[in-house]
């Protein structure tokens, strides 16, 4: 944890920035590089009944770190997406909670 789902973007583009992106999001976050996980979802956009390109969208799925630290990664995320040719990119935290989340069977 943190988990990242990207939306609309090309899972190549992802791969050529996945270790940039880590290496910055560890250092923002301050936790081991192996709780990181990085999604593309292949997902299909329709508007008025045709299918569309999708908006790019990063979904992060985490623990909350406060205010400061989502700022700072929403500023990190949407920097390596932009530079990876995408113009705009929204930027949803998911706040989970530790009582919810279990890993094998127990909760944080």
């Amino acid at each position: 944890m943190p988990a990242l789902k990207f939306k609309a973007i090309e899972a190549k583009n992802i791969c050529s920035i996945s270790k940039a992106l880590v290496d910055e999001l560890q250092e923002i976050v301050q936790c081991p590089r192996d709780y990181f996980t990085l999604e593309v979802a292949q997902s299909t956009f329709i508007s008025d009944g045709e299918f569309v390109e999708g908006y790019p969208v990063v979904e992060v799925s985490w623990f909350d770190r406060g205010q400061e630290v989502q700022d700072k990664v929403a500023k990190a995320v949407t920097k390596h997406i932009k530079a990876i040719g995408y113009a705009n990119v929204d930027v949803i935290f998911v706040a989970l909670k530790e009582n919810e989340y279990y890993e094998n069977g127990d909760h944080f």
